[in-house]
């Protein structure tokens, strides 16, 4: 079976579904309103609560299962309606009881051997064996880190991870909402702390059904898609859903990396969250594969039988979103490449909408790269304090290595970037080079509307001339057909009869053109009545113009003064 079919676990020809855009302001504790916005009323009864804001540590013996109440039972300012906002009151309310919960255990060692400890499956039925066998379990001696890899985490294992760890509801609200967050908590000197990275990074698809989705006529410079399943037509540009490669048949989707790194001298735990949508997550079995499987590396294994910070098992878990960003926009550039190659020997304006498309997912992909530079960023920045306990030779060993390989993240990151700036420069260029194309075409369709226009003014010239050759003949007919008793004698009318009649008609005629087009000599400012009486105000205005501003009873005073 297939690496990404086994990520992915497709269904089958779905596309896969949109992410919300993420709250920022709610994405660590840093916040000193979790979940409350402008207009939310603050709790009153919290407000007045006299018990203390931070609860006495529980040793969980005699507590009888404080698990439950979480997270107020240990954080109280975490009330019912903030928890219901977060997200986590769903998550532990209205989650699905007939499907168990599995728990897969990497154990790492002091040595640096990477172990499968095996997994915890457990349902509603088994939640206390859950909770007994956190609070009891006494690792072995050599155990360094375990990994938690969570698949279908239910209500109960949320909250008992959560009291169990000690663990700011931050993370799970942030994981739940697929909020970018970067934040340490819990610092003790010389003991440990927590630390808390949630990204969302670029992955590919492949589409199960994708061969059979569409087709590609010739002359066609974009992919027509069968009605049922066009999702060029139907992309729209909403850079949380997912972007459909169709050269490719692949799709470029949000994943999500939610890792909580609990650092301690008494032991180092990673919690790793995975989404309960696992048609298009990575899921819990893949990355506790991976994370495994990094344990071969020969280069690995010698940095972490060298250093006993735990903090490097977390960088492989942001290796993985690295190797995830590093194929989408390969993949992506080869389907701008793809795009090129059609614009070059077609001109289909449909394909602007495609590029529009992809060059608003480009933009959305750099604010993800950058929220992955500063997750990297926030790593190298804060060292473990449990460290310090150790000798000052091996502290500084663990730091400056710690250091290197967080500048090899970020030197891959801004190669990265710079692919993608490359891509997008490209993006415009094909976008040009669709308009021009799109515009000559243009101007070969008006050259030959132009050279039609000239071919019918000519005819219309010939028709002319034909009418003129005619005119004089007709006009004498004209004059022959008249019933007046000059041609023919048994009438009564006469050519003064008709003179009569024609002169004033022709003078009404002339002088109403006259009236309405004198606009034209007279200037737009003239009043109706005056264009009405034309002849008068026309010799008026001669009069005026050649008399000079003297005689203009209009003229401004400074004309005056120039004439005298």
């Amino acid at each position: 079976m297939p690496s990404l079919r086994r990520v992915l676990d497709a269904r089958g020809g779905k596309e896969p579904v949109r992410r919300p855009p993420p709250s920022h302001r709610h994405n660590g504790p840093s916040a000193p309103w979790p979940w409350i916005n402008l207009h939310d009323e603050v709790d009153q009864v919290q407000l007045e609560s006299p018990l203390p804001p931070i609860p006495p540590p529980c040793d969980h013996s005699t507590c009888d299962g404080c698990w439950k109440g979480y997270p107020q039972s240990r954080f109280p300012n975490w009330t019912p309606s903030q928890v219901r906002r977060s997200r986590i009151h769903r998550a532990i309310t209205e989650y699905n009881k007939a499907v168990p919960s599995t728990i897969y255990h990497v154990d790492v060692n002091d040595s640096g051997f990477f172990t499968d400890s095996g997994k915890v499956v457990t349902t509603d039925e088994t939640k206390d064996d859950l909770w007994n066998r956190l609070i009891n379990e006494e690792r072995p001696e050599n155990i360094r880190v375990r990994a938690l890899f969570i698949e279908n985490m239910t209500g109960p294992v949320l909250q008992m991870l959560g009291a169990r760890y000690n663990i700011e509801p931050f993370f799970f609200s942030s994981a739940l909402g697929w909020i970018p967050s970067r934040y340490e908590e819990e610092v003790r000197p010389n003991q440990g702390d927590h630390i808390t990275i949630t990204l969302t990074f670029l992955r590919t698809m492949d589409h199960p059904e994708a061969s059979s989705m569409h087709t590609f006529p010739s002359g066609s410079a974009s992919s027509t898609m069968t009605s049922q399943y066009d999702f060029l037509s139907q992309q729209v540009i909403d850079t949380q859903a997912p972007l459909f490669l169709h050269s490719s048949d692949h799709f470029l989707i949000l994943d999500l990396l939610a890792v909580h790194l609990i650092r301690s001298t008494d032991g180092n735990t990673i919690i790793s969250y995975h989404s309960n949508d696992n048609d298009s997550t990575t899921s819990a079995t893949y990355l506790h594969e991976r994370i495994r499987f990094a344990g071969q590396s020969v280069y690995w294994q010698n940095i972490f039988q060298k250093s006993p910070d735990p903090t490097f098992v977390l960088l492989t878990f942001i290796w993985h979103a690295m190797y995830a960003w590093d194929e989408s926009l390969e993949l992506l550039y080869s389907h701008i490449c793809y795009i090129e190659t059609k614009v070059i020997t077609t001109s289909d304006l449909e394909l602007t909408r495609e590029l529009h498309i992809i060059r608003a997912h480009h933009l959305h992909y750099s604010a993800l790269l950058e929220d992955f530079r500063k997750a990297v960023d926030f790593v190298r920045a804060t060292p473990n304090p449990a460290m310090d306990a150790r000798p000052e030779e091996e502290r500084m060993f663990s730091r400056n290595l710690l250091e290197r390989e967080c500048k090899n993240l970020l030197n891959e990151i801004h190669r990265l970037e710079m692919g993608r700036r490359m891509q997008d420069k490209r993006l415009k260029n094909v976008m040009n080079l669709v308009f021009s194309s799109v515009n000559i075409g243009d101007s070969k369709r008006m050259q030959q509307l132009t050279e039609a226009a000239v071919r019918d003014s000519a005819a219309m010239k010939q028709i002319a001339y034909l009418s003129m050759v005619f005119l004089p003949a007709s006009f004498v007919a004209a004059i022959f057909g008249m019933n007046i008793k000059e041609i023919v004698p048994e009438t009564h009318g006469s050519l003064s009869h008709y003179f009569e009649t024609a002169m004033p008609l022709t003078f009404l005629t002339v002088w109403t053109v006259m009236a309405f087009q004198s606009k034209h000599l007279l200037g737009p400012d003239v009043t109706f009545w005056m264009r009405l009486f034309w002849p008068i105000a026309l010799a008026r205005q001669m009069l005026e113009r050649r008399k000079g501003p003297a005689y203009r009873l209009d003229a401004p005073a400074s004309e005056w003064d120039h004439k005298e």
